[in-house]
């Protein structure tokens, strides 16, 4: 088994650090989603996530963040066979379109020094945002199968709607309400979303240990 981590929007791989130090299963793929191209959309990560992991025979239990829980419970969806378990933490299921249309006016008037530390640009990143406002999986859920952990930090209050109904539409889903966290539970709370993982992947098969950590940019180069 390999665990798959996807970060969130404004996240770099490295917010992953202390989450990944405390994981039992030490066969872990962290990518980098974010490359600054002029041609970025939710589409284009989702088809670079497929093809690197198009060749794979190991099952992969992947845990996404906000964006990245989107991309994970997407693969999910269209690649059931290749998905052992999900951890999907502020995750939401249907991208409300209000929320996407004032996250970008906010970042419309952020300064472009301000999106450095992201991995992506300022215009890249409305972009992004905007290829998003129409994603809806409601109708899909019911396909996913395997084991799926739902997280929401208890301070997330924009998500905690959409990840307790996440819970009760996924056939195999548990919901874990992390006390005192917000949005970024990786970030505030690493240890328990370590644990989350540590107990979604206890019975399953491991794989050879190894760690990566890598940009689309460069695996697509060796694809």
């Amino acid at each position: 088994m390999k665990i798959v981590i996807l970060h969130g929007l404004g996240q770099t791989a490295k917010d992953w650090n202390e989450v990944t130090r405390q994981l039992s299963v030490s066969d872990i793929d962290c990518p980098e989603l974010f490359s600054d191209t002029n041609d970025i959309s939710y589409l284009r990560l989702l088809t670079d996530l497929e093809r690197q992991y198009a060749d794979g025979t190991e099952p992969l239990c992947i845990c996404g963040l906000s964006l990245g829980a989107i991309l994970a419970l997407d693969f999910a969806i269209r690649h059931e066979d290749k998905v052992c378990s999900l951890i999907l933490i502020g995750a939401q299921y249907k991208v409300p379109r209000f929320l996407i249309d004032f996250q970008n006016l906010l970042f419309h008037c952020m300064p472009n020094r301000s999106f450095a530390n992201m991995g992506i640009s300022k215009k890249n990143m409305i972009k992004l945002s905007h290829s998003m406002r129409t994603l809806d999986f409601t109708s899909q859920l019911a396909a996913i199968t395997c084991p799926a952990a739902i997280v929401c930090g208890e301070k997330d209050s924009a998500n905690l709607k959409a990840s307790r109904e996440l819970a009760e539409l996924l056939p195999q889903a548990k919901l874990h309400i992390i006390p005192g966290a917000g949005h970024e539970a990786n970030k505030t709370a690493p240890q328990d979303i370590a644990a989350i993982l540590n107990e979604q992947t206890a019975d399953m098969p491991v794989h050879p240990a190894s760690v990566s950590f890598f940009s689309h940019s460069a695996s697509s180069a060796v694809r």
